[in-house]
């Protein structure tokens, strides 16, 4: 017992000198490249609880031999149990949905495997932005729900990331998209997006979370509208009082059980794979566009390691006019570094000189060197996209085939499959611990597709070896002159909703079918003007899928 009090003793004057350091955030700042690497940031209990800047780069080990009486000072090794001691909001497990999520969660450990598999680069920065806005650590489980941490997660409704945004919140919040670049799936970007969105929300719905986090999901009007309609009828307006759509019903529960799950692991025999509580990656600014090969070959890693820390860049070779924002393991950050100083920035990216040929436009030759019309358009200092046969152009040009580039955008709509006879059919290989979710969100088709095309229940197990059929095809769209390769969603009896300006010859080159098939399948005479808002059939039902 003496030395019990002993220890506390000493102890206590140790914290309170680490609680008033400044606060170093190797996350979000590049370290001087004369910093001790040895000497790394552990986030603790103990700065969470009392909302405190995080304490100095020095790591702090306070020992846990007074458990019992100090329980809540105690640093942690895997940043799980770290957000376990920090959970804030109220499981609600005596609700029905929670209780069926919970049950979901703890009969897949193979899911939860692949989830800290995916969230281990990533899961630090996310707490640290937590904790330096003072918010539930609660949320970095946030993503687990969103997307699994995928962070090429893509919903048929066009939401991308680990954060899953669609196109017109990401831009909201900051987030860049082009040809080159999606801001959404890039960790720091989408990361600091989705706090602002989700402070907003908190703020806006007076503090409450669960009306925040269901309006993150279904749009902060429709909850809105739900809790006027419950004030109106003189109703609760209580998360689990109000009329909202399906998904979100669901979405919110699946967040507290899976809080629920961690909290108390051992009861619901689940672990989580341990994720160390300390920096994983260095932000280092290139200064200008540079092929991610090169990135790879500087770096020691391989390509699927370079695309997974910058999911953001969709081509060979990150945006010409930025973010030049690479992020890279810190145990690599400084060779890396070293490397790239001595690297003449003219090895940076490879340039081809192209002699325009009659009938050339500049939407052709961009595709053809998988680059972008405005890329070119700023190389060569054109004014419009306006070309002459005869004359020249500058391209930057990808390194390696496009093959190499294993996550590319291109790469990544195929990844995975195998391609039948007729060029459209696609056949998926199940592999241990996968769900229909989980694939449907990777090609970005719904579970209804999926279930549709294989004749199996949503419910089905899915086993190792299985085969699942995916329909997919490739519609060369232009865009800006670029060439589009997408995955088609061909569901069984699929329609069509007419928008000003659409033609029957633009809908049947949009879906890959020929206009005959549309007058046939919708009893149109040749000839007859579409109307804004009419439906048409656009896909035949196949036979056998």
């Amino acid at each position: 017992m003496h030395m019990i009090r002993k220890a506390i003793i000493c102890l206590v004057p140790l914290i309170i000198s680490a609680c008033n350091l400044s606060s170093t955030r190797p996350d979000s700042v590049d370290p001087a490249p004369t910093a001790d690497k040895s000497q790394t940031l552990t986030l603790t209990a103990k700065n969470l609880a009392d909302h405190k800047p995080e304490v100095s780069s020095s790591e702090i080990n306070v020992e846990n031999d007074l458990e019992n009486s100090v329980a809540h000072k105690k640093d942690h090794t895997n940043l799980w149990f770290l957000i376990k001691d920090d959970l804030q909001f109220d499981s609600n497990i005596n609700q029905r949905s929670v209780k069926d999520k919970i049950a979901w969660f703890a009969r897949n450990q193979d899911y939860m495997d692949r989830v800290s598999d995916r969230a281990q680069p990533y899961l630090f920065h996310i707490i640290s932005k937590l904790k330096e806005r003072n918010m539930p650590l609660d949320l970095a489980l946030l993503p687990i729900v969103e997307s699994a941490y995928q962070p090429f997660a893509y919903s048929p409704s066009r939401a991308s990331g680990i954060w899953q945004f669609i196109p017109a919140t990401g831009k909201r919040f900051g987030m860049k998209q082009n040809w080159w670049y999606d801001g959404r799936r890039d960790i720091i970007a989408a990361t600091d997006g989705a706090l602002d969105y989700l402070q907003d929300l908190h703020k806006r719905f007076d503090g409450n979370w669960l009306h925040a986090l269901a309006a993150y999901n279904s749009g902060e009007g429709r909850v809105e509208r739900a809790i006027r309609r419950n004030k109106k009828a003189g109703k609760r307006i209580d998360f689990w009082s109000l009329r909202l759509p399906r998904e979100t019903r669901s979405y919110v529960p699946s967040l507290l059980a899976v809080a629920e799950v961690l909290r108390n692991n051992a009861k619901y025999n689940i672990s989580f794979k341990t994720i160390p509580n300390k920096p994983h990656f260095e932000k280092i600014d290139v200064g200008s566009q540079i092929d991610l090969a090169t990135v790879a070959k500087l770096s020691g890693l391989t390509m699927d390691e370079v695309y997974t820390l910058n999911p953001g860049f969709n081509r060979w070779a990150t945006d010409p006019k930025g973010p030049h924002r690479l992020l890279i393991p810190l145990d690599k950050a400084d060779a890396f570094k070293q490397k790239l100083a001595t690297l003449p920035k003219t090895e940076r990216i490879t340039w081809k000189q192209h002699n325009i040929r009659e009938g050339e436009s500049l939407g052709k030759i961009a595709a053809r060197y998988q680059t972008s019309v405005s890329a070119l358009k700023s190389v060569n200092r054109l004014k419009n996209s306006k070309i002459r046969a005869g004359r020249s152009l500058l391209i930057p040009t990808a390194k390696e085939k496009s093959k190499f580039y294993t996550l590319s955008a291109d790469a990544r709509k195929f990844k995975g499959l195998k391609k039948t006879g007729d060029g459209k059919r696609y056949i998926y290989s199940v592999k241990r611990g996968d769900n229909l979710w989980d694939i449907g969100r990777h090609y970005g088709i719904s579970v209804s597709q999926l279930t549709q095309w294989n004749g199996i229940s949503k419910k089905s197990l899915l086993k190792p070896g299985q085969k699942l059929t995916v329909w997919a095809k490739q519609n060369e769209n232009k865009k800006d002159g670029s060439l589009i390769k997408t995955v088609a969603k061909k569901s069984l009896g699929g329609a069509y909703i007419v928008k000003r300006g659409d033609s029957l010859w633009l809908i049947a080159r949009k879906f890959d079918i020929h206009v005959k098939d549309l007058l046939k399948w919708n009893k149109i005479k040749k000839g007859k003007h579409l109307q804004p808002g009419q439906s048409l059939i656009v896909q035949q039902t196949v036979a056998g899928a």
